[in-house]
């Protein structure tokens, strides 16, 4: 683990997450700037700074979770589909990203855009009450699941 890394930290508990999945391996926590309620990033306890860098068996374990949250979301957000994509643009620790899709535009590529140079912001920080209660019914919707 990393001293500096973010979800290092988050992984250790340095830094508080509203937490929706826990056990040795992996972490699942809401991102306090979600696209959509429910937002939420898998990541490894182990720092790993790409998803191509973790070990096959880590990175199924890590789908495999995406796969019951995504279950879990459909059934709560009442959407036909989760997004669900590796990234590490903004944190170099590989990490998971679970959206809600309520439009398709939730999660895009620019290749689709026609306008060139468009500047994006981060969405606003959700309020902690927010996200606790966020993370409570997704952790009693994956208890069911």
């Amino acid at each position: 683990m990393s001293d500096t890394c973010l979800f290092c930290r988050i992984a250790r508990r340095q830094i508080p997450a509203h937490v929706v999945h826990e056990d040795d391996e992996i972490l699942a926590f809401l991102d306090i700037q979600p696209v959509r309620p429910g937002h939420a990033l898998i990541i490894p306890k182990q720092h790993y700074p790409y998803f191509e860098d973790l070990p096959p068996t880590l990175a199924y374990r890590i789908l495999g979770l995406g796969q019951q949250l995504a279950r879990a979301m459909k059934t709560l957000y009442r959407v036909e589909r989760v997004g669900f994509m590796f990234t590490g643009i903004h944190v170099a620790h590989a990490h998971a990203h679970l959206v809600p899709m309520h439009h398709p535009q939730d999660i895009t590529s620019t290749q689709y855009i026609a306008q060139k140079d468009l500047q994006f912001v981060m969405p606003p920080q959700c309020p902690a009450e927010q996200l606790a209660d966020t993370a409570a019914q997704l952790r009693q919707a994956l208890a069911g699941s």
